[in-house]
């Protein structure tokens, strides 16, 4: 992207995956009870758990928008990659061990994490070849 090319599909769909947690960051900061509907089924939240989520999520809604515009920047795409794996494990775990998730909703966080992780592991090596093998050339 930093050529001035075209955004590759999986910029896009960072874009999008950013755009969407974005709104539930609104949920944690603005609305905390649609948040514990959406997302949490059986716990009590209160208003600081709510904009705890908000900055986590507005983190990692920062990641997909910077990584979208910068997948060539192996520390950033690592970051944003891992954010998805962190997530998918936070929310398996409230459902599978605590059971504060309905399957609904970890089926939804599902499947855009599970979808970005696969995507960006099979893009993994599809971005910055070009810088990579241009320092090959010079050593």
């Amino acid at each position: 992207m930093a050529g001035g090319g075209r955004m590759p599909l999986l910029g896009w769909w960072l874009m999008l995956v950013g755009s969407l947690r974005l709104a539930s960051v609104w949920f944690g900061f603005f609305n905390i009870w649609a948040l514990r509907l959406a997302v949490f089924s059986q716990t009590h939240m209160t208003e600081i758990h709510g904009r705890t989520f908000g900055v986590w999520t507005l983190l990692t809604c920062t990641l997909c928008f910077l990584c979208a515009f910068n997948l060539e920047n192996r520390p950033l795409y690592l970051a944003t990659f891992l954010s998805f794996i962190y997530a998918l494990g936070h929310f398996l775990t409230e459902y599978l061990i605590y059971h504060t998730m309905a399957v609904a909703n970890l089926s939804t966080v599902g499947f855009f994490a599970g979808t970005s992780i696969v995507w960006m592991l099979l893009q993994w090596n599809s971005h910055g070849k070009s810088r990579g093998s241009q320092s090959v050339k010079q050593s």
